[in-house]
């Protein structure tokens, strides 16, 4: 869903793309996440290859400038490499795999989306142009075009100055968010962030188990909240996400936990019982079945692999 011509760039597109890389690299000079000026970007540097790793990202976009990323969800394989970037519109639980090396790094840039200005983008999108009626998808790849290539040139460019941040940083921004709700597979996304109809009322859910993963959930309580019946609400949680109710549940528990032990603030009871597990026993065992090593064994992937977690 192009609404929009792309722009006539006389610049060829391979040093467009160096420029992207090399902009990148300055803003991130150590290996792992690097925090920008803006709190909802980060761009990760890693030298290392990745097989089958579980992760569970925010609502947003990841941008690969160089190296290539892959997620497989429900057999379904997603890229998000130097050819195309995976937007995010509710968190997904699925596998990743990545390709990098010490003489080209991977490089790729985290946007965390403002749901509320994504709403709001959704909403005069709809008005303003006559939509496909597309299944909402909670992950969706698309190739990276000549507009998004702008964008995140003017953003990596912003991120030098702080001035600049403060100036333009919300604009370019708010234009990123244009750009990937109006892109190929953008209407799948707007369909997930207009909360209509029965996938309407599951991205509800989501947003109340993002808040509330500690406590105690019932799954017959939220099938009964969006109006369905158990096996029902259970046939569309795992349409839109790929897992059960109670799979999603666990995996989201895990990843919020994974988070606390990196960064070595709680005991390994404290954080199971802040993310709702009665037994630390039991989360241990959740823990190395999801991850494939224990909680401290992790810690230590963790920072090897993507630094310091704030």
């Amino acid at each position: 869903m192009n609404l929009l011509p792309n722009p006539i760039n006389a610049e060829p597109r391979r040093s467009r793309r160096r420029d992207l890389v090399g902009l990148a690299g300055i803003l991130a000079p150590r290996h792992g996440y690097n925090p920008t000026t803006l709190n909802c970007v980060r761009i990760l540097r890693t030298e290392a290859v990745l097989h089958d790793i579980p992760v569970l990202y925010k609502p947003g976009a990841v941008f690969v400038l160089q190296g290539s990323k892959q997620g497989i969800l429900e057999g379904e394989t997603y890229l998000y490499d130097e050819e195309h970037y995976l937007a995010v519109s509710v968190p997904v639980p699925f596998r990743m795999e990545s390709t990098a090396s010490p003489e080209r790094p991977l490089l790729a840039v985290y946007v965390d989306f403002d749901m509320q200005m994504a709403a709001e983008i959704a909403i005069q999108v709809e008005m303003h142009a006559e939509l496909p009626t597309t299944k909402p998808r909670g992950l969706v790849s698309s190739r990276m075009d000549a507009n998004i290539e702008d964008v995140l040139m003017r953003l990596l460019m912003a991120l030098r100055s702080p001035v600049e941040v403060a100036i333009l940083g919300s604009g370019i921004l708010r234009e990123l968010h244009y750009r990937v709700l109006v892109g190929p597979q953008g209407g799948a996304m707007i369909a997930a962030l207009q909360q209509k109809g029965t996938s309407g009322k599951v991205v509800q859910s989501l947003i109340w188990l993002r808040e509330n993963y500690g406590s105690e959930i019932s799954i017959a309580d939220l099938a009964r909240d969006a109006g369905m019946s158990v096996p029902s609400y259970h046939v569309h949680f795992k349409d839109l996400t790929g897992s059960s109710p109670m799979q999603y549940v666990k995996a989201m528990r895990l990843h919020e936990a994974r988070l606390m032990i990196a960064r070595q603030s709680r005991t390994i009871a404290e954080v199971a019982g802040s993310v709702g597990y009665a037994s630390p026993a039991q989360f241990s065992r959740d823990f190395k079945r999801h991850f494939g090593r224990t909680a401290s064994e992790e810690t230590k992937w963790v920072r090897r692999h993507l630094g310091e977690i704030a």
